[in-house]
């Protein structure tokens, strides 16, 4: 459960204002139609994040204790610096063609959209450090991506502009830098 709950919180902060959570703002505002463009939200994020756990899983396998212990503490600082660093919607992603409708469109757009992106790479990294919970891994990190981008979708870029994009950033870098420091120091039956 410990798990599940870190890797929701952090990854709805990690989304706030992230490329996906702008990504929901343009296909709310070009289809109009909330259902489709959540369900596709939710199928791409599951697969995605399931494969991305996967990843971490396996190379918790792959390396000994201590080499993970430094993959993992890094890898959260890394993620911490990089949530400071704002998105950009790439053009390439706002021309999708949504020749598959409204839920196929938006699937593939947040799949690809997620692929190298921050929250996949924090999934990955919490797949390796809760390795034996990664069904609650996966099931916080979508849960945290569905608390970000539901409200994106239903009340599009009047909603964002209100939110201290910098100020939850800020907040979410810090936790993720706590939690690389705790899991460099070999704290980690603290998080």
């Amino acid at each position: 459960m410990n798990a599940f709950l870190i890797a929701t919180a952090l990854v709805a902060l990690a989304e706030m204002g992230d490329k996906t959570q702008l990504l929901a703002f343009l296909l709310a505002a070009r289809f109009r139609k909330p259902l489709p463009i959540i369900a596709g939200i939710f199928t791409a994020t599951v697969l995605n994040h399931a494969f991305a756990g996967a990843v971490g899983m396996w190379i918790t396998q792959m390396v000994g204790p201590e080499i993970m212990r430094w993959i993992l503490g890094l890898s959260f600082i890394a993620m911490a610096v990089w949530i400071l660093i704002p998105d950009e919607l790439d053009e390439e992603e706002e021309q999708k063609e949504h020749r598959f409708g409204v839920f196929g469109a938006t699937t593939i757009a947040f799949f690809l959209a997620e692929m190298g992106d921050k929250t996949q790479i924090a999934t990955v990294a919490l797949g390796a450090r809760y390795a034996a919970d990664l069904v609650w891994v996966v099931a916080g990190t979508t849960l945290g991506m569905m608390l970000a981008n539901v409200p994106a979708v239903y009340l599009g870029n009047h909603f964002a502009k209100r939110l201290p994009i910098r100020l939850i950033h800020a907040v979410c870098a810090a936790i993720f830098a706590v939690i690389g420091v705790f899991v460099l120091v070999g704290k980690t039956g603290v998080i």
